[in-house]
């Protein structure tokens, strides 16, 4: 009984973490919408799309307010968003995308993750041509005729409509567009009474890479300690799922 106690006790503190990862994400995404085109949501389609997927994690309503109240204070703390591109183990590219107020801290901290776990930090432009920068929807299905809505959106920049699942393995519409066809894609949606359950801006691979199960392990561990570090916003790579 102690043990599974223990199990319970050990997987309710990682999805503590995890949430706690996300809205802190979404408030660092809050605070940069803001700062970009202000507070209110009817005028700021990015600030719009991040409460959407602020209620896409379970994000209380009053902590996505006082971020907005937050970010809008003369003494918001400003974040600047800058990419890193390496490889990880195996020759894995990664992509990590950090929101941060101090850049020198935050170039020092991603390159010890790669060096402490097999890996090695590169330029820029050193892995991003083993990607595209794509807009990913992820949409509720229910009451949503998928063979229509494909095809009334391709004049949008749809590129790619699909099944996939959420979470808590809900059924989802997955559907992407060009980076430079998020905005349009993203109004269309709207003014079709479809709200996302998610919206992002993603780094798709090309292609991917299959490794053996003990090869991979030493990818994820390092994608694991990128992801857990504070500055960090997202990890992108091309290991097969």
């Amino acid at each position: 009984m102690g043990r599974i106690f223990e199990t319970r006790k050990a997987t309710m503190f990682r999805r503590w973490d995890r949430m706690a990862k996300q809205f802190a994400r979404i408030g660092k995404d809050i605070t940069i919408a803001v700062k970009a085109g202000g507070p209110l949501p009817e005028n700021n389609p990015a600030l719009r799309r991040i409460i959407q997927n602020a209620r896409a994690v379970n994000m209380p309503k009053d902590k996505v307010e006082a971020a907005i109240k937050r970010a809008s204070g003369h003494d918001a703390t400003v974040y600047e968003q800058v990419l890193y591109e390496g490889y990880a183990p195996h020759g894995v590219a990664v992509i990590v995308e950090t929101a941060t107020d101090n850049p020198v801290r935050t170039v020092a901290t991603v390159r010890s993750h790669f060096n402490h776990g097999g890996g090695n930090l590169g330029t820029n432009g050193s892995v991003a041509f083993a990607f595209r920068h794509m807009g990913v929807f992820r949409l509720d299905p229910g009451g949503v005729d998928a063979d229509a809505l494909e095809l009334d959106l391709i004049d949008y920049g749809l590129e790619e409509m699909g099944e996939s699942t959420g979470e808590k393995n809900e059924p989802q519409l997955l559907i992407r567009c060009s980076f430079a066809d998020f905005g349009q894609l993203q109004r269309a949606l709207e003014d079709r009474g479809i709200t996302p359950v998610s919206a992002e801006v993603e780094y798709i691979p090309v292609t991917t890479v299959s490794l053996p199960d003990d090869q991979a392990e030493k990818v994820l561990a390092l994608i694991d300690q990128l992801e857990q570090d504070d500055d960090v916003q997202r990890v992108f790579h091309n290991l097969a799922g």
